[in-house]
């Protein structure tokens, strides 16, 4: 139940400058198929791809102030969770505001919600996931739902408040819970409520909102209005109340618009993004100087929210990506036609973060499809079918359609809660690291490894083992951080999920495992013995500087396993544990690797000259059955800028 335990892959940050990027390829596969707003590749939809991350200082869980007690820690730290059941919540009710002005019971509808939201804090589970906070799926469950929205002939039932909430879409009626992570706000971007995770800002734990990276679409003409929209750089507002008990305050009630807010109470307030704030400038000339060094973020002395007047130096997200999304063709988990032959996929640029902390963070896709039956950005509530008043939807579910010759109608499958739908995948934890100094001026390639154990039908809709990317050409100016996770409990028991039941693979049944060794060509499957090798004794570890090119090479081929060869001083952390014994001490490595660590950091290299280097997993490259090969081209920056575009 020690979330401590888990591995989670580790990054290092872009830095400020332009040329700190450090790269990683988000990549996703699309059932229904996107892209093809050209004349020359058509499509059969219409489809937007929305990439977002959420970041929040990382603390690790056994710092935590007895984590099973500690409200914040509960309701708002980032984790897998060790547990796969969803965590409990308990819905408001109309005991907590009667919306009748004239018979309102304040002191006991704000008992009512105190007593509620005790029960749900006091259930909250520290080895249950969560992402999206406690508040801010309470806020979604006060919130009224949007009443201008299309929702065709699905007819949205009232939550316990009586009226219909923001938990309740066309696409999710009857307000079905997954997580704590609002519906409305999953179906609609951009959104028109701040998707702050706490009331307020909360400087101990300090999680941004969801940061908006990209928004890949088929319809590009719409760019200007989403980055406008776009919570990154751009105040939106809600309506803030003063509700609730002194131990339990509530600040967010019912209201979508100011003039609800009036009448409800409120003041409608204007909150800002932020990626975080720097707690230790406390005055605008030395904040003006921080954002003078930092070309990536957009660095303001500014207040959080309008009804305040306190200052701070506050760093928000670059604008969010508006690009073409990927084209991939309908019904088809696989590759987009792009000069590579891969997956859809995304070449991000992660955050930098100037207060140089430890972040922990996890990323959403959202993939959004519609037709052009219906407008899918103009149509609204005025075309809900309302059969008195004589309003028939455009869209109706399974209707009979007349084609005329044969004087019989035919019937069409159509579901009209999935027009259009949006679908959704997300990250485990991933940690953000600062920058060394060393790393200073540089761009960091991250190459890591894909899909998990089984056979081409076990591990649909994923994929096969490959290392990503698997072709790269870089330059000798820049770093490569090569890494991986795995896994002690790969449980693919029956009923297999949506592939087939079995883990087919190498190894110890229920492992997965990497390593990474240098080849002498791409199109050979036999590794190079280390005096062999070019690539070793081309680089230098910036996160072991002690370790010899052995030591590097040896760490990789084992997965970790050795920390380094027999004669290595130095590079080893002496605490007993695997991976901290050099080559020729402890137990044996099995030639399998079943004995060695699940995932491995690695190290962060610097390069000292030119090289080609073809590189496999020996444990899982199986000739005929999957491949885990790539090539890595590292050219001098002149040669590199020739070439760089056709290779990705």
């Amino acid at each position: 139940d020690d979330a401590d335990e888990q591995y989670s892959v580790q990054y290092y940050q872009s830095g400020g400058a332009a040329a700190e990027t450090s790269n990683l390829i988000v990549e996703w596969t699309n059932q229904h198929g996107c892209g093809g707003a050209e004349d020359d590749s058509p499509h059969k939809l219409n489809c937007d791809i929305v990439i977002q991350y959420m970041c929040q200082n990382d603390v690790a869980q056994a710092t935590l102030n007895n984590a099973n007690n500690d409200e914040t820690a509960k309701s708002t730290w980032i984790r897998d969770g060790t547990d796969t059941n969803t965590q409990n919540y308990q819905d408001p009710n109309n005991g907590e505001d009667t919306n009748d002005d004239a018979n309102d019971d304040n002191a006991n509808e704000n008992a009512n919600y105190a007593n509620r939201m005790n029960n749900n804090y006091n259930n909250l589970q520290m080895r249950r996931g969560l992402h999206d906070s406690l508040i801010s799926y309470d806020m979604c469950k006060w919130r009224e739902a949007n009443a201008g929205l299309f929702t065709a002939d699905q007819r949205l039932n009232n939550g316990g408040m009586g009226y219909v909430d923001a938990s309740r879409t066309r696409q999710n009626p009857n307000g079905q819970r997954r997580g704590f992570e609002c519906p409305e706000e999953r179906d609609y971007f951009p959104y028109w409520f701040p998707t702050l995770q706490t009331q307020t800002y909360d400087e101990e734990e300090e999680t941004t909102p969801w940061i908006d990276l990209a928004y890949l679409t088929s319809n590009t003409s719409r760019c200007d209005d989403v980055k406008a929209g776009s919570f990154n750089q751009n105040g939106i507002a809600r309506c803030v109340v003063n509700e609730g008990t002194t131990a339990r305050p509530r600040t967010y009630g019912r209201s979508i618009t100011e003039a609800d807010c009036d009448t409800e109470g409120g003041e409608w307030v204007t909150f800002h993004s932020y990626l975080e704030i720097l707690e230790d400038i406390d005055e605008e000339a030395d904040c003006t100087t921080a954002a003078a060094a930092d070309t990536r973020n957009k660095i303001s002395w500014m207040v959080l929210r309008s009804d305040e007047t306190t200052e701070h130096c506050v760093v928000q997200a670059p604008e969010l990506d508006c690009a073409d999304a990927p084209w991939t063709r309908v019904n088809h988990n696989g590759n987009s036609p792009d000069a590579a032959g891969n997956a859809s996929r995304y070449e991000s640029v992660l955050p930098h973060f100037p207060s140089g902390d430890d972040k922990r963070c996890v990323m959403r896709l959202r993939y959004n499809i519609s037709t052009d039956d219906y407008d899918p950005y103009q149509t609204g509530s005025e075309s809900n079918q309302n059969i008195q008043e004589g309003i028939v939807s455009p869209i109706e579910q399974n209707p009979l359609v007349d084609v005329g010759a044969t004087g019989r109608p035919l019937r069409l499958a159509l579901n009209t809660n999935q027009y259009g739908r949006t679908f959704q995948d997300r990250s485990h934890v991933y940690r953000l690291l600062p920058r060394t100094t060393t790393m200073a001026a540089k761009t960091i390639h991250n190459i890591n490894v894909r899909g998990k154990r089984g056979n081409i039908v076990q591990t649909y809709p994923a994929v096969e083992y490959d290392f990503i990317p698997n072709r790269r050409t870089i330059s000798t100016a820049d770093l490569v951080h090569i890494q991986w996770t795995g896994s002690n409990t790969h449980n693919n028991r029956p009923d297999g999920g949506d592939g087939q039941t079995g883990d087919a693979g190498e190894g110890r049944g229920g492992t997965d495992r990497s390593n990474f060794l240098e080849m002498q060509g791409e199109v050979e499957n036999f590794p190079s013995p280390f005096e062999n090798t070019s690539f070793w004794g081309a680089v230098k570890s910036l996160t072991k500087p002690s370790a010899t090119a052995k030591d590097i090479a040896v760490g990789y081929w084992s997965s970790g396993y050795y920390c380094g060869a027999e004669e290595s001083d130095n590079v080893c952390d002496n605490d007993d544990a695997d991976g901290d014994q050099v080559l020729g001490t402890g137990t044996d490595l099995n030639n399998q690797l079943d004995n060695a660590p699940a995932s491995y950091f690695g190290h962060v290299l610097e390069f000292t000259e030119a090289v080609t280097v073809p590189f496999m997993c020996s444990r899982n490259n199986n000739f005929s059955n999957r491949s885990q090969k790539g090539i890595l081209w590292v050219m001098d920056p002149e040669a590199e800028n020739d070439t760089k575009k056709k290779r990705k």
